[in-house]
């Protein structure tokens, strides 16, 4: 049977909890929620956008939501999709995980005036591995607070979504996208907030998205995806690279194996036959595709010809992204633990680098400790983000570039600036969820930019009056706005002169 006849099939399987009416409702396409309310903030949990991607749905884009009578409770999370046991996220620890996992979260004022509201849509991290849109870090009523509408989404991690394999293919209709069904995810998420963000006070027609880490990366994604375009109105990259290359789905290249090769070579470690077949791979436990766990960088980005046709820093240079309003940018000392002679996906980086070019860095960075401690960071992050924004600017379109150097003084580590992911709880105004004492000024940062990502949200501009003035990066050529513990601070952006290293030992290789 066909994936597509067996659809009802899998509707059965969904069992909507039901409500005796004891929160705030929202009428959906699919049917009514009921939701919950505290401090001034509605919110709707566990919303499906998909149907369970299970069975013969395993490897397949993910499909409509099916409608439901009556109402539906939507007080508690959904379960988190499949990962490794902990990702460190605070908030996710408890909720079991599950491919039955296509669910989103929304918070929404409860006094929301006249107007539509800004739509805030966040793309969680996790190397395209773990993460998920429920974590207590991502509780988005602190910024629905300030008058936008807040959802966060759960996408296929690993395996379940980043995987391709010969026998997949073989039974694929022509025209039928493969391979990036996380992306495909958070696109169907977005289709869904198009066609239900009014139930919530929302404007369909000013969506924001915004990520960070892999789920920044997956802004860049969006941003060149075709069948993305229009969904969202302004985007916000937080660490979201921009230099990576992807793998091709069925095309083998030097040193960058095929999806389908990877596939193959999973297989084949897994103990599956040597022509596995597509029903064979949907037999697999969902815990048994977690090992080895995917890498990032080599198994999980995909060009597959329909969902993504090229790299984003290509199209970039193309000036084929969408042509929205841009925040991005990075922090002062994202990996400051990886050492470029490291192994794995963030080690490695300068193995293409001439003697000549080493040298000249070293001599940047002021001799061997301090190139070991910050080159990883410039390479993968601070380097492409700059770039992203060149480009962007120079394709006419708005762009803002940031710099976050906020460092508790709780902060336990030897970091010289704030670590990658440590923006989030700012971004969020969500400090509580740290774990560990946070100050007064660690209280302005978090309103700071809280106030700035909802106002860009709003407007496409991050500037209001009664703050520092964020320069636009077009207008104000490498200039940025710096989060600094004594506040946000316009400047030239710092380490320029190694920057403009990495980006000629990018443009030799590339």
């Amino acid at each position: 049977m066909s994936p597509v006849s067996m659809l009802a099939a899998v509707a059965l399987m969904m069992s909507p909890p039901q409500s005796d009416r004891a929160g705030p409702v929202a009428r959906t396409e699919q049917g009514v929620l009921v939701g919950a309310a505290a401090q001034g903030v509605e919110s709707y949990k566990g919303v499906p956008f998909a149907l369970p991607p299970v069975g013969p749905l395993r490897w397949r884009m993910p499909q409509a939501p099916e409608r439901w009578d009556g109402e539906r409770s939507a007080a508690d999370y959904g379960a988190i999709c499949i990962q490794p046991p902990s990702n460190g996220d605070p908030g996710v620890g408890p909720l079991p995980m599950s491919e039955d996992c296509l669910t989103l979260n929304v918070w929404t004022p409860v006094d929301r005036g006249g107007e539509p509201l800004p739509v805030m849509v966040w793309i969680h991290g996790g190397g395209y591995n773990n993460g998920s849109g429920t974590a207590g870090l991502y509780d988005g009523a602190n910024l629905a607070k300030r008058g936008v509408v807040v959802v966060t989404i759960n996408y296929r991690l690993g395996r379940l979504g980043f995987f391709d394999h010969p026998a997949l293919a073989a039974e694929r209709a022509a025209g039928e996208p493969a391979a990036n069904y996380g992306l495909m995810d958070q696109i169907a998420a977005l289709q869904w907030v198009r066609d239900n963000a009014a139930a919530f006070g929302g404007d369909p027609g000013n969506v924001t998205i915004f990520g960070e880490s892999a789920g920044g990366a997956a802004v860049t994604q969006l941003m060149i995806a075709p069948s993305a375009r229009g969904l969202f109105h302004r985007a916000v990259v937080q660490s979201g690279m921009g230099r990576q290359r992807s793998a091709e789905l069925a095309l083998d290249r030097p040193g960058r194996p095929s999806a389908q090769s990877l596939g193959r070579t999973w297989a084949r470690g897994a103990g599956l036959p040597v022509e596995a077949t597509a029903d064979d791979l949907r037999a697999v436990p969902a815990e048994r595709l977690l090992n080895p766990m995917p890498a990032f960088y080599s198994d999980n980005l995909i060009v597959d010809g329909l969902v993504l046709t090229e790299d984003v820093a290509e199209a970039f240079a193309a000036g084929r992204q969408a042509p929205v309003p841009l925040i991005l940018g990075a922090n002062s000392a994202e990996f400051w633990w990886i050492r470029p002679s490291d192994a794995g996906a963030y080690g490695r980086t300068d193995d293409a680098m001439t003697e000549a070019e080493h040298d000249a860095l070293l001599a940047a960075y002021g001799g061997a400790e301090g190139y070991d401690q910050h080159v990883v960071s410039d390479l993968i992050f601070n380097e492409p983000e700059r770039y992203l924004a060149r480009l962007h600017a120079a394709a006419g379109h708005p762009t803002y570039l940031y710099r976050f150097d906020v460092v508790p003084d709780s902060n336990p580590e030897p970091s010289g600036g704030a670590t990658h992911a440590s923006e989030r709880p700012y971004v969020f105004d969500n400090l509580h969820t740290v774990g560990r004492p946070m100050g007064e000024r660690d209280d302005r940062a978090a309103t700071a930019m809280a106030d700035y990502w909802t106002t860009f949200a709003a407007r496409g501009n991050p500037n209001a009056p009664g703050r520092p003035v964020w320069p636009e990066f077009g207008a104000a050529p490498d200039r940025l706005l710096d989060f600094t513990n004594e506040g946000p601070v316009a400047k030239p952006i710092p380490h320029a002169a190694r920057l403009d290293l990495i980006e000629a030992f990018y443009s030799r290789i590339r």
